[in-house]
């Protein structure tokens, strides 16, 4: 929220609450929603995502590494909740992951074992500054790409 705008908040209930939903600390409301039902606000739209998804298959063609991207609370040790949702990624090894926590502005790139030689911290640094700018004014997915863009480029080919 900027400074100067303001918001109502209205109190509700929680036996008003429909079933699935809890009031969370901060006074947010959590919904649960089965996998196959869309969400009511989508928070990027189909263009950025598809835009993102390119972004991923060129990178990972590029570089001859499994690019993912993360985007979401990473905990109070940013490194680790990265480190968390890296051992998750397919072929995790092979994999280079870029882990945005907006909410506390954390940017976490991680390697895996058999791509560290190639995509060092150099190359993660490279696309860190990359997203910067986009990231403060506010454009996450463009943030995201730039540093896809530029970690891809920058990245040593594969030995032999």
């Amino acid at each position: 929220m900027a400074s100067g705008d303001h918001t109502q908040t209205v109190a509700v209930p929680q036996g008003d609450l429909p079933i699935g939903t809890a009031i969370t600390s901060s006074g947010r409301i959590s919904a649960a929603r089965q996998a196959s039902d869309s969400p009511v606000n989508p928070p990027f739209s189909r263009e950025e995502l598809i835009g993102l998804d390119e972004a991923l298959i060129r990178a990972t063609r590029d570089a001859n590494a499994r690019f993912s991207v993360y985007i979401g609370d990473l905990g109070d040790d940013a490194h680790a909740g990265a480190e968390a949702v890296l051992r998750q990624a397919p072929e995790p090894e092979y994999a280079a992951l870029i882990a945005v926590s907006p909410n506390t502005r954390d940017i976490v790139v991680l390697t895996g074992s058999g791509v560290a030689d190639r995509l060092g911290d150099k190359v993660a640094q490279l696309g860190v500054t990359a997203a910067i700018p986009p990231f403060q004014a506010g454009d996450l997915i463009d943030g995201l790409i730039a540093a896809l863009r530029v970690m891809a480029s920058a990245v040593k080919p594969p030995t032999a």
